[in-house]
């Protein structure tokens, strides 16, 4: 009974306290707005690597690493450098050359014509004979040459396909022959064209 009494006789809360109990529950009770979602960001894109890569006129080659391609045609002419339908690379340092040029192949289906393009007959000859095979989607005609046009580089390729409409032929200049075949391959594991 005692504990009846004295709870009786506590004091009781003031007006203060019973407005400050009531909006605590009023805020206790408002709806809370739901966070925005944490932005995510897209995966970005792995960049290709582009080390010894040559990509203009809507087609990519490869090339080794301590050379470049240079637009010869911009060279020989600045104001009619090499385009989507007709054109010339060279890259050039003293232990090797190679050259790269494409026309539109017309109502040409073989490129093998392209290798009497890029040959030049007053220096170049066949060392062995033409062999044809197939990467991807490319049929490449193939034969090793000579050259007198430097004695440094007395060996090479010449290689010829055809992609997107255009012929292409691709010729190096040596020092080893077996040297040529290896560059080819490089060149030829990285191309790539577009339709002109």
């Amino acid at each position: 009974m005692a504990c009846v009494l004295s709870a009786s006789c506590a004091p009781k809360p003031g007006p203060d306290v019973q407005i400050q109990l009531a909006v605590a529950q009023t805020i206790a009770a408002l709806p809370t707005y739901t966070p925005y979602p944490t932005p995510r960001l897209p995966p970005t894109a792995t960049a290709p690597n582009l080390d010894g890569l040559f990509c203009e006129y809507q087609f990519c080659i490869g090339h080794p690493l301590s050379i470049a391609f240079f637009d010869l045609d911009a060279q020989r002419n600045p104001l009619a450098p090499s385009s989507i339908t007709q054109g010339m690379l060279a890259a050039y340092d003293p232990s090797l050359l190679i050259q790269v040029i494409w026309q539109e192949a017309g109502a040409a289906s073989d490129a093998s014509f392209m290798l009497d393009t890029i040959m030049d007959s007053k220096v170049d000859s066949r060392s062995g004979d033409l062999k044809a095979f197939q990467l991807g989607d490319l049929n490449v005609d193939y034969v090793l040459i000579a050259t007198t046009a430097t004695s440094a580089l007395p060996h090479g390729g010449a290689a010829a396909w055809m992609c997107g409409g255009r012929a292409f032929a691709w010729k190096a200049y040596t020092p080893q022959a077996e040297l040529a075949t290896s560059l080819l391959n490089e060149a030829l594991e990285k191309f790539r064209c577009g339709d002109p």
